[in-house]
């Protein structure tokens, strides 16, 4: 079965188009499976203040763009083909691409970009991944407007972990720009040295909600059976920052983040970063009437500008008249600037370690690994200017790294062995130790495109360490290619002598983005058994923009399953 899928000039809110092939293998009983969902669409009329009329890329014509569907186990093969004026990668993100990095999708890591009007085929293998992951370009920064939910149900005739839901909601956090290019923001932000435009709303499944008179009528409602659970399926595609999320007089039982199982717990909000999904269970035991869906920043850094925003959505009980709205209450959220209350909602997630989803936690470790990651300010240069503050550029690191795409795809130069790509010295450790929680620090950067290689089958331990250089935030970090165990996670700097001992080795959350506390630290545990060429990267976008990436090159295994597969014939060209 084929379906189409678009990206084009839409004046709905599309910029130019890509058209999206899908071929699902198993279509049809992926349609049997009848599994309710909701699909919003940008309409076309005349917005004011933040909902101008102007073009966006979209997938199809949709924004957010359609939902993939498929059974753990399945394999999907997706023929993106590009008529839009940018160039295009797509990311499968939670996907592990098991011996395929060809299909993982970043720009100048795995591959060169699709450039406008020629197409290219992923393929996409589901092993693990069960539960909600989501899809999303990876140039530039078209992922604002080119993203879409990606559901893995359990194998055929196995059941949730969990009562199972009447229906499921994917919900779909995002930003707005009034007025403004998406794909030219990175580029006014490098000109000038200064911080990338602010987003001017957020969205919950491509509106800003009730708040905004211009998104009044389109305001995204979610209509619930008294007495019945609902699986929301929820995704951070939000660019800069992270978002505490809630239903006013309901309580969320948190049931999985990224496409892994969790054990149960209940919470009054979320918090949750861009790149994570969250799935959770609403039951609908509230007095019949309309509720407020809500969301809004949680920014850590003291002094940076971010969107304050509110979006909203409706939780309507059946048969409730839609006049009743002025009736409706903002749910709690923490303030903005609340990482107590960040730090709370985490600290509850452990691994739901059943027969059908055990843990295994890598516990005795050959390879470790400190990576420093921090934002910058660097001095001018005669050919760039620096708006930023005193006087500066900015800019971000990893171990004082700041990562340069390369002319043409790592994994490509890794491949053929083609020298002058990149260099395989990237540092183990920050090259120099020192408080990286204190005040007023030098930190010295410097541009490369390096990598660390590993051997197949090392067991790693990569600690992650927040510093407080410029200021200190709450970094969302995402490994492509694998899922870690979160073992440990603390403020200050990283003991090691210490806090091993209070690592959870027993059922710690196994996740693919993770958040690094503001002036902390967080370790991770994970087996290098996928071969490949795989990015480390911040998903605020200004953050991987200015230079927080950092790239895994996993060497083969001995045998012809541990090897990645040869590169496809219509790979693009650079």
């Amino acid at each position: 079965m084929e379906l189409k899928l678009n990206i084009s000039n839409t004046i709905v809110n599309t910029l130019e188009t890509i058209v999206f092939f899908l071929f699902v293998l198993h279509t049809f009983q992926i349609a049997e499976a009848k599994i309710h969902h909701h699909t919003f669409t940008i309409k076309s009329k005349a917005y004011t203040r933040l909902c101008d009329t102007k073009n966006i890329l979209t997938v199809n014509g949709e924004y957010p763009g359609p939902a993939l569907k498929a059974y753990r186990g399945d394999k999907l093969v997706v023929n993106v083909v590009n008529n839009a004026n940018y160039n295009i990668t797509l990311h499968w993100h939670g996907a592990r691409q098991i011996m395929n990095p060809w299909s993982d999708g970043p720009e100048y890591v795995t591959q060169c970009p699709i450039r406008p009007g020629e197409s290219y085929v992923y393929r996409i293998d589901l092993t693990v991944e069960e539960g909600t992951i989501w899809w999303h370009a990876h140039s530039q920064w078209a992922r604002a407007t080119i993203h879409g939910a990606f559901i893995v149900y359990p194998k055929r005739g196995s059941p949730y972990p969990f009562p199972k839901p009447h229906h499921e909601i994917p919900l779909i956090l995002g930003e707005w720009w009034n007025k403004k290019n998406i794909m030219d923001i990175p580029g006014n932000a490098s000109k000038s040295g200064s911080e990338p435009a602010i987003s001017d709303a957020y969205t919950i499944n491509g509106q800003p909600g009730y708040l905004y008179p211009c998104s009044k009528p389109d305001t995204f409602t979610i209509t619930v059976v008294p007495g019945r659970r609902y699986l929301l399926r929820i995704i951070s595609a939000v660019m800069d920052e992270e978002l505490f999320f809630a239903i006013a007089n309901h309580t969320l039982t948190v049931v999985g983040k990224d496409g892994l199982y969790l054990k149960h717990f209940k919470s009054n909000y979320l918090m949750i970063t861009p790149g994570q999904s969250i799935d959770v269970l609403l039951h609908a035991n509230q007095r019949s009437s309309n509720y407020f869906v809500a969301a809004r920043a949680y920014s850590s850094p003291f002094g940076a500008g971010f969107d304050k925003t509110t979006t909203t959505a409706i939780l309507q009980y059946n048969g409730v008249s839609l006049n009743r709205r002025n009736q409706l209450v903002l749910p709690y959220l923490p303030p903005y600037n609340r990482t107590e209350a960040s730090t709370r909602f985490t600290n509850q997630f452990r691994s739901l370690g059943s027969s059908n989803h055990p843990v295994k936690v890598p516990v005795k470790i050959d390879t470790r690994l400190l990576y420093a990651i921090s934002v910058n300010l660097m001095n001018c240069s005669d050919d760039k200017p620096c708006n930023g503050p005193f006087g500066k550029r900015f800019s971000s690191s990893v171990n004082n790294i700041s990562f340069v795409n390369p002319s043409i795809d790592i994994l490509r130069a890794y491949y053929r062995r083609t020298r002058g790509v990149f260099q395989e010295d990237f540092p183990r450790n920050p090259p120099k130790e020192f408080n990286y929680t204190g005040e007023n620090l030098p930190f010295p950067t410097r541009f490369g495109t390096k990598v660390v290689v590993l051997d197949y089958n090392s067991s790693v331990e990569l600690v992650l360490q927040g510093t407080n250089v410029l200021a200190s935030d709450n970094h969302p970090i995402h490994l492509h290619g694998y899922s870690f165990y979160v073992v440990g996670s603390g403020f200050g700097n990283f003991d090691r002598r210490k806090d091993p001992l209070k690592y959870n080795l027993v059922d710690p959350p196994e996740e693919t983005t993770v958040g690094v506390p503001p002036n902390g630290w967080t370790a991770v545990r994970f087996v290098a058994n996928n071969p490949g060429v795989w990015l480390l990267h911040c998903h605020i976008e200004r953050h991987a923009t200015w230079g927080m990436n950092a790239v895994f090159i996993v060497k083969d295994g001995p045998t012809k399953s541990s090897r990645m597969v040869k590169p496809p014939r219509d790979l693009p060209s650079c």
